[in-house]
């Protein structure tokens, strides 16, 4: 005790230089709104470093898990293509069909992306990417990760994109019941972050519950074929003239990292042939 008691006389001038700095600092950031705006700056910027620098580390040690889900979807990928390959040469001799797909797939460019952000919890979800017009990217254009469809760009910067994800009750989402061809439109109810529900199934459909759900490619969005998820239940629409059927969807929205932009070339030639087919319908009606 005497000890620091000495201490304490012996350099009690600097412990009172350091509590009048303290003092002087506070009243200068606190009544001055100059010096206020600056330190806020710095202590915003020096915050968000430290939380891009975490979210860089979590991304980084999460890498194995999500290679390793990579690499086994792209084994059964693998696989099934060979399997239908094999089975089909089997039934006809001929494997044109399947280099007709491929090349028909080779149409579509992929513009990979990362989430910045992501909501679950409002009925209107928006989801935010880090890729935007530099990069290709432009409005209407379907997006989709490893497990399935993930929504459709709606606003568009330099460098970021945001998203109308499937989690959005004004998500519209064209779709088809896998090997049935009957097809509806996915729409979200604003509850459940892991279901949404394909609408306006026909009564005469015939399908049954574990079938997959999966886009149509009659949108010029997405190709056909993008899983969207599973059958788990199917109800009777509020009129009674078809089926609404619950899907458990195959994205899980609050693991998603990383996320493709689906561009397809061909869109703007289309667009353009409908525009004129409807334009040259006005001028018949008028005439």
């Amino acid at each position: 005790m005497q000890n620091l008691l000495e201490f304490l006389q012996k350099y009690h001038h600097w412990f009172l230089f350091v509590l009048l700095e303290v003092i002087s600092l506070v009243m200068l950031f606190q009544y001055n709104s100059y010096h206020n705006s600056v330190w806020l700056s710095t202590a915003n910027a020096a915050v968000g470093s430290i939380n891009e620098g975490r979210a860089e580390m979590e991304s980084y040690f999460s890498l194995s898990k999500m290679n390793e889900g990579l690499t086994t979807r792209n084994f059964y990928l693998e696989r099934q293509l060979a399997q239908m390959r094999r089975l089909y040469k089997e039934a006809t001799g001929d494997t044109a069909v399947v280099r007709d797909e491929m090349q028909f797939l080779k149409q579509y460019h992929l513009v990979p992306a990362k989430v910045v952000t992501n909501e679950l919890n409002r009925p209107d979800n928006l989801l935010t990417i880090n890729k935007g017009s530099a990069d290709g990217i432009e409005v209407g254009m379907g997006v989709a990760c490893g497990q399935g469809v993930v929504g459709v760009t709606y606003l568009v910067s330099d460098h970021y994109t945001v998203l109308i994800p499937v989690l959005n009750t004004s998500s519209r989402i064209s779709c088809a019941i896998r090997s049935h061809n009957y097809f509806g439109v996915l729409r979200w109810d604003g509850k459940d972050a892991g279901v949404a529900y394909l609408e306006d199934i026909p009564r005469h459909a015939r399908f049954k519950r574990g079938d997959w759900v999966e886009t149509n490619g009659y949108s010029s969005i997405f190709p056909p074929g993008v899983l969207v998820g599973k059958i788990e239940t199917v109800y009777n629409s509020a009129d009674g003239l078809s089926y609404r059927v619950k899907v458990r969807l195959s994205t899980d929205f609050g693991r998603l990292r990383d996320v493709v932009v689906i561009n397809d070339p061909t869109v703007a030639e289309r667009a353009r042939l409908l525009q004129s087919a409807r334009d040259s319908l006005k001028l018949n009606v008028k005439e």
